[in-house]
């Protein structure tokens, strides 16, 4: 039996039932690691020694008959752009190399609280700016299932972990895809929760600005939907340092879902639609009502998001862009400030009025419709570093991301699911719901789980 091959819930199970150790998971997955990640160059932080020690002291709470959590003993990742005490929350960046965190962010603390093993600390390129991960101080990182295509960004190194079984979940973060498109590019799947839902807080950095406030998550990625669901309840435990946090009570639904092929005369490639029809049609035949209503705006969220996004550099960001001198960062930058010129604080100001708009249009759509089909991207995963071949290159990409930049200025919760692969590519689809509904995206991964192909390492 190969660790590697089994679902966090599968693996938990059998920890728990004592037919596999937690000690025993953990080697095979560190094994796995030391023959893999040397040409995938996911995990750029490890820490073998504290995790089996973690895991020998799992295997005794279960001898004792104490219950470890609902990750007992399940090898998991987490991004290095969280705090992690006794680890730098480099953020891929040289200037942070040295910036130790002494205490646990939410994410790191909930997940050790579910009796998770965290064996390393996965890639994100520069100031977790781009779709595709690689940076001055770490390096890239591959896509193991296509290995010509990015693995995605920023959360690269998660995706790219999960997808080579270093792990069956690993913590993401999203501010403008930055969990939906790894997920999407390496064959996996991913949620990111809305505003509130997961706690978060990195002392080392301090209180982010409104944008990132807004707007900034983290989220699981898995080989299985269903555990995207385990992820995601070992993630949102409470914590008091998170202003913004708020506990969810699932509700009823009514089960009809707004199929979006080409939101806002988004290009959306013909894969992508035929794989959204699908979908539909998968819903349809458990019951659900598929419409095609008018939708409430992306384009005008995309722009306003990436308005307050680029303020948080206007304070601080661009001098340390910089110093960085990281070749990647300094090409994105420049180009998005094309798209999206300083704001004024007259700007600023109608940018989080008109949020409050579009807030309001899109809660009263899920009203009606409380599930959205859009794809993740108008594109198939694109080659690695594409975006920085050229200014064309970057504005081509920008565009096809509309579905991931616009749905994180609301807050809103969005699943990445892949539904199938070719040689080349693999092809999914994205669902969007209200804040505080992640439990209708979980519920319709579930549905879809049989329909999608078999993710192995």
């Amino acid at each position: 039996m190969d660790p590697a091959t089994l679902t966090a819930a599968g693996l938990a199970a059998l920890v728990r039932a004592r037919q596999l150790s937690a000690e025993e998971a953990t080697r095979a997955t560190l094994a796995r690691i030391d023959r893999l990640n040397p040409g995938l160059n996911a995990i750029v932080q490890r820490r073998d020694d504290a995790a089996l020690e973690e895991a020998r002291a799992i295997d005794a709470q279960i001898a004792r008959g104490e219950d470890p959590g609902p990750l007992a003993g399940v090898p998991v990742t987490v991004k290095v752009n969280i705090d992690q005490a006794g680890f730098a929350t480099t953020n891929g960046l040289r200037i942070q190399k040295d910036l130790i965190a002494t205490e646990d962010s939410p994410p790191v603390a909930n997940l050790c609280r579910a009796g998770a093993i965290i064996v390393g600390r996965t890639n994100t390129p520069a100031f977790s700016l781009r779709w595709f991960t690689r940076n001055s101080l770490h390096g890239a990182t591959k896509n193991p299932a296509f290995p010509a295509l990015t693995p995605g960004g920023s959360s690269g190194g998660a995706a790219s972990a999960v997808a080579a079984g270093m792990g069956p979940l690993a913590h993401g973060t999203d501010i403008a895809g930055s969990i939906r498109y790894p997920a999407y590019a390496c064959g996996i799947h991913g949620l990111r929760p809305g505003l509130g839902r997961v706690p978060a807080f990195n002392a080392t950095v301090g209180d982010r600005l409104i944008g990132g406030q807004l707007m900034a998550v983290s989220g699981p990625l898995a080989r299985s939907a269903s555990d995207l669901r385990l992820g995601l309840q070992a993630l949102s435990h409470p914590d008091p340092r998170d202003p913004w946090h708020t506990p969810t009570t699932p509700a009823p639904y009514r089960k009809r879902a707004a199929l979006a092929l080409t939101p806002d005369g988004l290009q959306t490639d013909p894969t992508i639609q035929k794989a959204l029809t699908e979908t539909a049609k998968t819903l349809e035949s458990h019951g659900w009502e598929i419409g095609t209503p008018p939708l409430p705006p992306f384009r005008e969220a995309m722009e306003l998001q990436l308005t307050l996004w680029l303020s948080e550099f206007g304070l601080g960001g661009t001098e340390a862009i910089a110093r960085e001198a990281d070749p990647d960062a300094t090409f994105v930058h420049r180009e998005l400030t094309k798209l999206a010129p300083a704001p004024t604080l007259e700007t600023f100001m109608k940018a989080l009025q008109s949020r409050a708009r579009l807030a309001r249009l899109w809660r009263m759509f899920f009203a009606d419709w409380p599930v959205v089909l859009t794809p993740v991207s108008g594109e198939l995963p694109f080659l690695d570093h594409y975006d920085t071949s050229s200014p064309q290159a970057f504005a081509n990409v920008i565009e096809a991301q509309m579905p991931q930049i616009a749905p994180p200025f609301m807050g809103l919760p969005g699943l990445s699911v892949t539904t199938g692969r070719t040689a080349t590519h693999p092809s999914g689809i994205q669902a969007l719901a209200d804040r505080g509904r992640e439990d209708i995206l979980l519920d319709l991964a579930d549905l879809l789980a049989p329909e999608i192909p078999a993710v192995t390492p």
